[in-house]
């Protein structure tokens, strides 16, 4: 099992403060950023920017996702558990089984 980290990256740290604009701005102008394996718990994410982001292995218990359009995201191996999901469009390969045992249970989401 992959264990999430809190990583030094600044686009990270942006993240983890609460700075989603900031964070999407810094991505539209290239800055690279490396969310793998990420503890993103609790955060709010609602305004954040995720399509073609990999959020593969990330830990987002409690994390508020409302509306967002993950449908080009990476999230295999991701961990949704407790997560605001009202309105979130997730990838076609992850089942509605696949995202409830994940929202309820703290499963590991994986692709079919």
């Amino acid at each position: 099992m992959t264990t999430p980290t809190i990583k030094d990256d600044p686009l990270y740290q942006m993240l983890r403060e609460g700075h989603v604009e900031q964070f999407n701005q810094h991505r539209q102008s290239g800055t690279p950023c490396d969310l793998r394996r990420a503890d993103l718990r609790a955060l709010d994410l609602r305004k954040l920017e995720v399509k073609h982001l990999d959020l593969g292995d990330c830990y987002l218990r409690q994390a508020d996702l409302r509306g967002l359009d993950l449908s080009e995201t990476n999230l295999d191996g991701a961990s949704i558990s407790g997560a605001k999901i009202s309105g979130t469009l997730f990838p076609s390969q992850l089942s509605a089984e696949e995202i409830t045992l994940s929202l309820v249970h703290g499963t590991r989401m994986r692709y079919r």
